[in-house]
């Protein structure tokens, strides 16, 4: 019998809306990403999830403590699986971004998985806090389903590792919109399988659009600087 891990990013948050990167930055849902998690509870609250597992950012914590109501189930908190950080960028717009670190910001947009800002993180080293974690939670359990709450950029490089995909076009190549659902079966630690990808029928009818990703290739193909 397969492990099932339902990977969730968090809900929307004040930040998020307002494109800034906010990896490192202690921040609370938004209304809107209150209602998102609570639909997204609504849907798992009859499935037999048998841990819950999250990040210890407080946008995570509060997403994970919505989905494990139902289910009475306490928070395991795992510092690997929180968001990449942007070091100095914290909390800034990509425009400023641009502005103020413009060689920094080409370098890491040019090559996000081993370039890190200053003070900050590549994928590379979040990978490598991250699948441990992941490694860890099947093993610890086999055929059952776990609730697994972290970040948008955690969960997209978590899913290319997992799936083989080259994971230096992360950012411009996968999305995780708030409080999405992936599901991932394993059968062993090192053969998973995606079964359901970003997907937020919870609370919408159609996908989002691809703008506003802070990914200056995207924003491009869609009018913008």
């Amino acid at each position: 019998m397969a492990t099932r891990l339902y990977f969730v990013r968090h809900g929307a948050t004040q930040l998020s809306a307002e494109d800034r990167f906010s990896g490192a930055v202690g921040v609370d849902l938004s209304d809107e990403g209150r209602f998102q998690a609570k639909r997204l509870a609504e849907r798992l609250a009859d499935d037999g999830i048998s841990a819950v597992y999250c990040s210890p950012l407080s946008r995570t914590v509060e997403t994970a403590t919505i989905l494990a109501l139902p289910h009475k189930l306490p928070l395991v908190h795992r510092d690997g699986l929180r968001e990449i950080s942007h070091g100095r960028w914290e909390g800034l717009t990509r425009r400023e971004v641009e502005d103020r670190f413009c060689d920094e910001y080409m370098a890491w947009d040019a090559d996000p998985f081993t370039f890190a800002p200053e003070g900050g993180e590549s994928g590379l080293a979040v990978l490598a806090r991250a699948l441990p974690v992941v490694r860890q939670i099947v093993i610890d359990h086999p055929g059952q389903t776990v609730l697994v709450v972290s970040h948008k950029a955690t969960l997209r490089l978590i899913l290319s590792s997992l799936l083989g995909f080259d994971a230096r076009g992360y950012r411009d190549r996968l999305d995780q919109s708030p409080a999405c659902l992936n599901v991932v079966d394993f059968k062993d630690v090192i053969r998973p399988r995606l079964m359901l990808f970003n997907d937020i029928s919870h609370y919408s009818d159609r996908p989002r659009s691809a703008e506003k990703n802070l990914s200056r290739w995207w924003d491009k193909e869609n009018g913008a600087r």
